[in-house]
């Protein structure tokens, strides 16, 4: 099964608008279909309630499937570090939209021409006033200036602190990259992993078995319960992450739809039952998962509490059954055991 790795790149604004289909981390999401936007409460933490912030978008049309001929995932999750509890997901959700070539919002071929300049634009059509905070819908306009709308009262309170409160009825613009609850903008570029890396993770593995199984026939009982004690499954599950990824150790996301995710660890994997189904009725497979990589883009370092996770695992339909706008899909979070370090 093919895996594409993702990285994060600096690139131009304008190339991680809605109209060239991008794949990207943090900024605001750059929304696919602009019918049944999520929006809240549909974005709020289910822990804390607050608005969740954008964390990336991966752009995966699914070829001969007309209905996929644009699709994108988005993933949101809570920037309250006290949310975070090990292997629990609350403080995160993914969505899938897509649409099929002919379409409301954009042209059936692309533009003839690159570049901002050439930016395509998305067909007006919608009229979605969006968040000038986190980009997602908002109808709570100012009550003084009627210029920028919210998504929630918490959001307003948070831009007029940051610079509405003295930009409020002039003409300047703040910069909306500065606002702390974005994550650093980043293109998620993407190139398909190594051929053999897999074999030759599984060929090393085998070597070191072999070796522990020529030691035992030296070692005393003793030594052997110690070593038992050390070589556990887990262990030997995270050394194979290692392994794996120790070619590209700048990944930030793989992609392999049907394919298996690399676990961090032999804890918290889930079983089948544990993947709901879609509302469809079909079976979600993988998709796609998160690395920690990511976290070191993201900013988030801070002493005590702070945002982490060892791998997200996304789980999407496996038809990617017809929406006429976002359906929520599955993400199971797994983390590092408490002996684990990358």
């Amino acid at each position: 099964m093919e895996v594409v790795l993702g990285f994060v790149e600096e690139a131009e604004p304008w190339e991680l608008r809605s109209p060239q289909f991008p794949s990207k981390v943090g900024g605001k999401p750059a929304w696919l279909g602009y019918r049944d936007v999520p929006s809240l409460p549909g974005l709020e933490c289910d822990i804390c309630q607050l608005p969740m912030a954008f964390l990336l978008q991966v752009y995966a049309p699914i070829s001969g499937q007309e209905r996929s001929f644009h699709r994108t995932l988005f993933l949101f999750c809570c920037k309250t570090p006290e949310c975070y509890s090990r292997n629990d997901s609350s403080c995160m959700k993914v969505f899938r939209s897509q649409l099929p070539r002919v379409n409301d919002f954009y042209p059936f071929d692309p533009p003839p021409g690159f570049g901002p300049d050439h930016d395509q634009v998305v067909l007006p059509v919608t009229g979605v006033k969006l968040c000038w905070v986190c980009g997602c819908p908002g109808n709570k306009a100012c009550s003084r200036c009627h210029t920028v709308t919210y998504c929630s009262k918490h959001h307003q309170t948070l831009h007029w602190k940051h610079s509405h409160k003295k930009e409020c009825g002039s003409q300047e613009a703040s910069n909306d990259a500065a606002l702390p609850n974005l994550f650093p903008e980043f293109e998620l570029a993407t190139e398909p992993e190594e051929k053999g890396v897999e074999q030759k993770e599984d060929e090393v593995e085998e070597e070191e078995n072999a070796e522990v199984e020529g030691a035992q026939k030296t070692l005393a009982e003793a030594d052997l319960e110690e070593m038992a004690m050390h070589e556990t499954q887990d262990s030997k599950v995270f050394q194979r992450f290692r392994r794996r990824t120790a070619a590209e150790p700048h990944q930030v996301l793989r992609y392999s739809r049907a394919g298996c995710p690399l676990w961090v660890s032999s804890q918290h994997v889930p079983s089948d039952k544990d993947i709901p189904p879609c509302t469809c009725g079909a079976k979600r497979s993988f998709e796609f998962q998160v690395m920690p990589q990511l976290l070191n883009s993201l900013r988030v370092d801070s002493t005590g509490a702070s945002i982490d996770w060892g791998t997200l695992a996304v789980y999407s339909c496996s038809v990617s059954c017809n929406t006429d706008g976002y359906c929520r899909e599955f993400l199971w979070k797994q983390d590092f055991s408490s002996e684990q370090q990358l």
